[in-house]
């Protein structure tokens, strides 16, 4: 079996790469710098992800490292014989435009499912919610500095995945035929408000963390500052502000697939302490 994975250096793609090169597949990888990659030896690196495609049986598609290629990759995808197309998608790429802030980063969540299911191969396409990997940007300054976090709508809540059990789901769908043909929701095990996550940092870290709600001028201004293309925060803010009221769904789908529990955003969090913690000196 001869798989290729795009997006190949990515919180997902890393960890997929080499569970498949554990799992005896022939794995290519896509990265614009295969010289930095540091892949397992038996890791086929390559720069153009059409390059990779002759003699694949099977694709992990990452609709932001495709970006504007990405329908005309599917189509030679499919030209060239590909078999299974496992597409990253979001748990929230049904909502209008306007409540997807990760568009605003390249991502077409929308997109690369229905490019996927209408392909005419083998098919299965990951829904995940919010990536924890994604608190690591938004909070990991903010903490190393002091013990508030500072943010919109304190009781908006999330049930965030821990990215590599993305990845052993999505290396699932590409090496076994058990999840062909759905649609998968991936959450973490529990749903948290934004004050609630932060309490439970405060518990790994062993520091008594805040969560003070700002407002929305003061979030735009903090995205603005941290790089986020324009749009984005206005995109986070609507996402945000509907689960207020409406408590972030959790499905058991990681539990169900591997066979174990998913892992817990403290477990996760204390796996990457050191990034939420001050720095010496």
């Amino acid at each position: 079996m001869t798989i290729l994975v795009t997006g190949a250096t990515g919180n997902v793609g890393r960890p997929l790469v080499e569970l498949l090169a554990k799992a005896g597949a022939d794995v290519r990888a896509v990265t614009r710098q295969p010289e930095h990659a540091d892949f397992s030896p038996e890791v086929k690196t390559i720069e153009s992800a059409r390059t990779g495609l002759s003699g694949a049986t099977a694709v992990f598609l990452n609709s932001r490292a495709l970006g504007d290629d990405l329908a005309g990759f599917v189509n030679q995808a499919v030209h060239e014989g590909v078999s299974r197309l496992v597409a990253l998608s979001a748990i929230n790429c049904d909502d209008d435009f306007s409540r997807q802030p990760s568009r605003f980063r390249g991502d077409r969540n929308k997109e690369v499912e229905q490019y996927a299911v209408e392909s005419g191969v083998e098919w299965v396409s990951l829904r995940p919610t919010v990536f924890a990997s994604n608190f690591r940007g938004m909070w990991s300054g903010q903490l190393s500095a002091g013990d508030v976090v500072r943010g919109p709508h304190a009781s908006a809540s999330t049930a965030p995945i821990a990215d590599r059990d993305i990845s052993e789901i999505a290396a699932h769908a590409l090496l076994t035929d058990d999840l062909v043909g759905r649609r998968i929701p991936l959450t973490g095990p529990q749903a948290y408000t934004n004050a609630e996550l932060v309490a439970v940092l405060g518990d790994v870290l062993h520091r008594p963390l805040q969560y003070h709600q700002v407002p929305d001028d003061l979030v735009r201004q903090r995205f603005t500052g941290l790089g986020f293309p324009d749009g984005f925060a206005d995109a986070y803010l609507a996402m945000q502000a509907s689960t207020v009221s409406t408590p972030a769904v959790v499905t058991h789908e990681v539990d169900r697939i591997l066979g174990r529990p998913a892992e817990t955003f403290a477990a996760w969090a204390n796996r990457f302490r050191a990034e939420f913690t001050p720095q010496k000196g």
